[in-house]
């Protein structure tokens, strides 16, 4: 995935209400409002002077012209819109970047199922058969090396974890993709101290058949891309 245009430099004031982010631009000192496109906690991502990197939209509709895009933590590049990781695993699905979920016919997005619920995509094999595949971004490090997920409480992903394991009892496969938005990370492993639900729920998930695979990314300010091998411990 490359970005559209050149990314637009500065430094971090605050990111707050969840969604905005207010940034000192590099360029002429002016601060600005910037969209952040991600609902988690962001724990240890939000230090104010950090170096981010926005991008900037010339739709006049707008009432948000930056976003912000990626960010330096750690000595590397983080990505942090939470907008980019159903697409960065398509591209990766597509080159069989992820072992255990390549050679399908064909690639659905955004596809209804289950209670009420939409799978990020749905794979669909020659002779029919179908994967559920659940998308969660991942870019909280606390150890040096391990990424772990949930960053903060998440029932909604605890839902989509009983609902993949009921399409397993329906006879179909499932699976959790773990996208690293950080290429500093050789490891993932759950956070059950942030959110013991979701560590059970994912738990039980495994046990009725939901398979899990993780990826990383190499960040540039040209773009991501989901090439790097991340071991999953759990």
């Amino acid at each position: 995935m490359k970005f559209s245009a050149p990314l637009v430099s500065g430094r971090l004031v605050k990111r707050y209400k969840r969604f905005l982010a207010d940034v000192i631009l590099d360029e002429d000192g002016s601060e600005v409002t910037a969209h952040c496109a991600n609902p988690g906690s962001m724990l240890g991502l939000k230090q104010p002077g950090s170096r981010v990197w926005l991008s900037q939209s010339d739709n006049p509709a707008r009432k948000l012209k930056y976003s912000w895009e990626v960010m330096e933590a750690d000595g590397a590049l983080v990505g942090i819109n939470t907008a980019h990781p159903n697409k960065l695993v398509e591209e990766a699905l597509e080159a069989g970047r992820i072992a255990g979920l390549s050679g399908y016919a064909k690639l659905r997005r955004e596809v209804k199922y289950g209670k009420n619920s939409r799978i990020d995509i749905l794979l669909e094999a020659s002779d029919g058969g179908l994967t559920y595949v659940e998308v969660k971004n991942v870019h909280l490090m606390r150890e040096p090396g391990l990424a772990e997920f949930p960053d903060s409480v998440t029932a909604r992903g605890a839902k989509h974890l009983a609902e993949m394991a009921d399409m397993v009892a329906e006879g179909h496969r499932a699976a959790m993709v773990f996208l690293v938005q950080r290429p500093d990370c050789a490891r993932l492993s759950l956070a059950g101290d942030i959110d013991p639900a979701y560590a059970k729920a994912y738990a039980a998930a495994r046990e009725a058949g939901v398979e899990a695979y993780a990826i990383g990314c190499s960040v540039t300010l040209e773009g991501i891309e989901a090439v790097l091998p991340v071991r999953l411990e759990v």
